[in-house]
């Protein structure tokens, strides 16, 4: 069971990378019978086209397809908050001595504690 779980995983991840692959191999099984029923240029064999430009516009279907379902991916992804900027506020303080027109205003910030050092010690060696 669980063997089957990772093949469907795999099928699943690597299906968009490989599907560009079984367009080419539907065109080359079927070269003949695109060439001479679904080719645009069937009428000009001077061009020798060949379902070259079937080939194309099934690989351009297929390419937009897949850019479609990635921007609809893209938009529906929800935004997560990593980091939370509210955490560094300091407390400031005015301490203001106003004298007639001179005004001075000095701040006192929090004062700074370093962390603990018994937690942050390198790891020892063993002997």
């Amino acid at each position: 069971m669980r063997t089957f779980i990772l093949y469907l995983v795999l099928i699943a991840t690597f299906l968009p990378t490989i599907s560009p692959w079984g367009i080419i191999a539907h065109y080359q099984l079927n070269k003949e019978y695109i060439a001479r029923v679904l080719c645009e240029n069937r009428d000009k064999p001077q061009m020798h086209c060949d379902g070259k430009c079937y080939l194309a516009r099934r690989l351009k279907a297929q390419q937009d397809q897949q850019d479609r379902e990635t921007s609809e991916r893209v938009q529906n992804t929800p935004s997560i908050q990593l980091f939370c900027i509210d955490v560094f506020r300091f407390a400031c303080e005015p301490v203001a001595a106003v004298t007639g027109m001179n005004s001075v205003f000095d701040y006192q910030l929090a004062t700074y504690s370093a962390p603990l050092p018994a937690v942050f010690q390198p790891p020892g060696t063993a002997c």
